[in-house]
């Protein structure tokens, strides 16, 4: 993998407090991805075996309520896509389509798993930041929640 990869996860809270070694295995197991403007990384309901590491581009995360697909949010290069079915082991929960030509890095279930057999602590650190990084999304949600409901509750 380029530096540039090891960089960019050195970068990121997801993978804060990992050490060189556990960054190197991540990345010797993991793969380069590129998806083309309107096209898909997931969609909601599919298996999880993966997570992605956005290196440029934006991503549309959107749901599908009512026949109709809703944005839920838009991320950019340095955030990860996909870490919330790797902690539950439950299908998708939302489709992520690209908005614009996406470069990722793919870190794969098969990669968290080698670094769980071969280094647990760091296992439990890469854990431990992804369950924070769905709980600062969780908190942005709940915020746009309640601005929703204070603005229902005045109309």
């Amino acid at each position: 993998m380029p530096p540039a990869y090891f960089k960019l996860l050195r970068n990121m809270p997801i993978f804060g407090g990992l050490n060189d070694k556990t960054l190197s295995l991540i990345l010797n197991q993991s793969s380069p991805r590129v998806v083309e403007s309107g096209d898909f990384f997931f969609h909601e309901g599919d298996g999880a075996d993966s997570l992605f590491v956005l290196e440029s581009g934006i991503v549309i995360i959107e749901r599908r309520w009512k026949q109709t697909m809703v944005e839920l949010c838009r991320l950019k290069a340095g955030d990860c896509i996909g870490e919330m079915a790797l902690i539950d082991l439950l299908p998708r929960s939302a489709t992520a389509r690209a908005a614009e030509d996406c470069q990722a890095i793919e870190i794969t279930l098969r990669a968290l798993h080698e670094l769980y057999k071969q280094e647990l602590e760091q296992y439990a650190i890469i854990m431990m930041n992804m369950g924070r990084e769905v709980s600062r999304r969780l908190r942005r949600t709940d915020d746009r929640l309640l601005a929703l409901e204070q603005k229902h509750r005045r109309s």
